[in-house]
């Protein structure tokens, strides 16, 4: 329960439908007893056991109840009967009952009415929690993670909580409280008998507790072979082309057929023992109805301590025990997977991000002299990916970074716009630590464009106008111009209101490249960070995506990570690095008459001095 107990803030703010459910289970339980007990009336009537009673009762406490109403039945029997037939005082009893069943579903209704919305509510301020919650976490975060386990928790795991609040509800309320209801019942009618059947329960009670012993540890295996198996679905989607190309379909199907036999396995385990619980519940229960009937027929028909009336009405009360101690059982089971599945779910939620923000951050608005990385070192695991780093980029400059892979390129690139953040040293924008900035001024100052053209299954226009919210028309149009992509654009089948596929699969490499620039243009930061925006591109594309890039850059600080020396040869610095260090700067020229590795690297590419 200790997982529930933090689960149970999302309900807050729906406490009212909360407050309503346990008002409505109070009166269904209350009015199923009742409508139990109504029967005694009837069958009294029916086998004329009334006596005739010309006084009306008085009422002497709560002690007294049962003689009390069973002579003020007397008693209402033998007034009507001086007025009107048995005929018309068995009606009444008859509209009795069907009142109080009437009122016993009426409440059942508005208790499950009110809990619609709790459940409901706290399903969708849960998973947007896990959404935000799942957008904040860092990069690092999901290298280590599967998406797919990641997305059954949002899924699977959060309904899984959603009926189990129903279940906590019942459990602690509705059939608690039909049992207390109906218990006081059967001893006010007889507590020899009460006392003799609930000798039974605490030896039943305990057989079903043993069932649901290892409950929570199956459930969590169920969830987890179902995160994987969405991870190996996740997978298969993105990477289709790869796994058609090299014939590679049997080898994953066999991954996904694996994990769902797993699923099977463990599904069929957890059903089964929840299933048992039913049967063993009423198996239980109708043992002790048969122990009932015999010690209670011995009261009737021996002792004759027990009205025949009576002993019909305490049989149906104690049947009515079974249901809510079915009901109990069942719920219990419930809450345990529930629990399973709040574990996995505050697992995420309760995550610490280690890139957090601190209190009251700079909002830095613009950016006006410099970018200095100072003595900054970094490792993603034990070996360090760059170490001692200096570089300062000046306003308005366009500094290159090359090398071979491996050297830290990217790694620079994940630092400055903080997906990162350095093990040691700093990185300052205009003398501010970023790490005194809010994320979202940061990322404000900043425009990126990867090897990866990231887009989204959406429109042309919607892909370009992520980069500025609420951007005009015609602003996402001249964005695209800069880009070079305003002709292709048009051409498409419904231009700029065009559907572009799942990650923009509709469109080629050079094409995606430049909505890609567009977005950033549109955006118009006065950092932009170039992450080898042409590598992956042919010939052609490349001078097109070159061409915008040079547009782009304009007037523009600009710090450009190079697989393709050939774009970068007019920058005001170049950086070489060689496992994590610098090797080399300055110029293309200045590089060249070093004869060092930048003057290798431009040989291996065949450019010309």
């Amino acid at each position: 329960m200790n997982y529930f107990k933090k689960i149970l803030r999302f309900a807050k703010p729906y406490r009212i439908y909360a407050i309503l459910n346990i008002i409505s289970n109070i009166f269904y339980a209350l009015f199923s007893t009742l409508a139990m007990i109504s029967l005694f009336p009837m069958l009294t009537v029916l086998f004329n056991r009334t006596e005739p009673l010309y006084v009306k009762p008085v009422w002497k406490g709560i002690s007294n109840a049962k003689d009390y109403l069973t002579e003020y039945l007397n008693y209402f029997v033998t007034e009507r009967s001086q007025h009107s037939d048995s005929g018309d005082v068995l009606m009444l009893m008859v509209i009795l009952i069907i009142t109080m069943f009437l009122l016993k579903n009426i409440f059942n209704y508005l208790a499950m009415y009110f809990i619609t919305f709790l459940r409901n509510g706290v399903l969708k301020d849960l998973r947007n929690e896990l959404y935000k919650k799942t957008v904040e976490l860092p990069i690092s975060y999901y290298s280590e993670k599967r998406k797919g386990d990641t997305i059954a928790r949002i899924t699977s795991d959060v309904l899984e909580i959603q009926h189990s609040f129903l279940s906590i509800l019942e459990l602690i309320v509705r059939e608690p409280l039909t049992i207390i209801f109906t218990i006081i019942a059967m001893l006010s009618i007889s507590p020899k008998l009460t006392l003799f059947v609930f000798l039974f329960l605490p030896l039943s009670g305990f057989l079903i507790s043993l069932i649901g012993k290892s409950l929570k540890r199956k459930s969590d295996k169920v969830q987890k072979e179902q995160g994987y198996f969405l991870s190996i679905l996740e997978e298969t989607l993105g990477g289709l082309r790869v796994i058609k190309a090299f014939n590679a379909e049997s080898v994953f199907a066999k991954k996904f057929q694996s994990s769902t036999k797993r699923f099977f396995d463990f599904s069929n385990s957890l059903l089964n023992r929840q299933n048992l619980a039913s049967p063993t519940s009423e198996f239980f229960g109708i043992a002790a109805i048969g122990v009932i009937l015999w010690y209670g027929g011995q009261m009737v028909l021996v002792e004759k301590t027990l009205e025949p009336g009576l002993f019909i009405t305490y049989m149906t009360l104690s049947y009515q025990i079974l249901t809510p101690a079915k009901a109990i059982s069942k719920a219990s089971y419930s809450v345990k997977k529930g629990n399973a599945a709040a574990e996995r779910v505050l697992e995420i939620l309760e995550t610490e991000n280690p890139i957090a923000e601190i209190d009251n951050p700079i909002e830095q608005a613009s950016f006006e002299s410099e970018i200095i990385l100072q003595n900054i070192s970094f490792k993603y695991e034990d070996e360090y990916v760059l170490k001692n780093f200096n570089l300062t980029v000046k306003k308005g400059s366009t500094v290159a970074l090359v090398g071979q892979s491996g050297s830290g390129k990217s790694t620079l690139a994940n630092l400055v716009t903080r997906f990162y953040d350095v093990n040691e040293g700093q990185i300052s924008i205009d003398s501010n630590n970023i790490k005194n900035l809010s994320k979202k001024s940061l990322r404000g100052l900043l425009g990126l464009v990867t090897q990866d053209s990231i887009l989204f299954n959406d429109t042309v226009k919607n892909n370009i106008g992520l980069g500025k919210e609420n951007a005009t028309e015609e602003e996402i149009i001249e964005a695209a111009k800069i880009a070079n992509a305003h002709d292709f654009i048009v051409s498409l089948p419904k231009g700029y209101q065009t559907n572009i596929g799942d990650s923009g699969n509709k469109l080629s490499g050079g094409q995606k490249q430049r909505l890609s620039i567009a977005r950033a243009v549109l955006k118009n930061p006065p950092i932009m960070i170039l992450d080898e925006a042409t590598s992956a591109l042919d010939t052609e594309s490349e001078r097109l995506v070159q061409d915008a890039l040079e547009k782009m850059m304009q007037n523009r600080t600009s710090i450009v990570i190079a697989h393709r020396l050939s774009t970068i040869q007019n920058a005001d610095t170049i950086v070489v690095l060689h496992k994590g260090e610098i090797a080399e700067q300055g110029t293309h020229a200045e590089l060249l008459e070093l004869n060092g590795i930048y003057k290798k690297l431009v040989q291996m590419q065949s450019l010309s001095a």
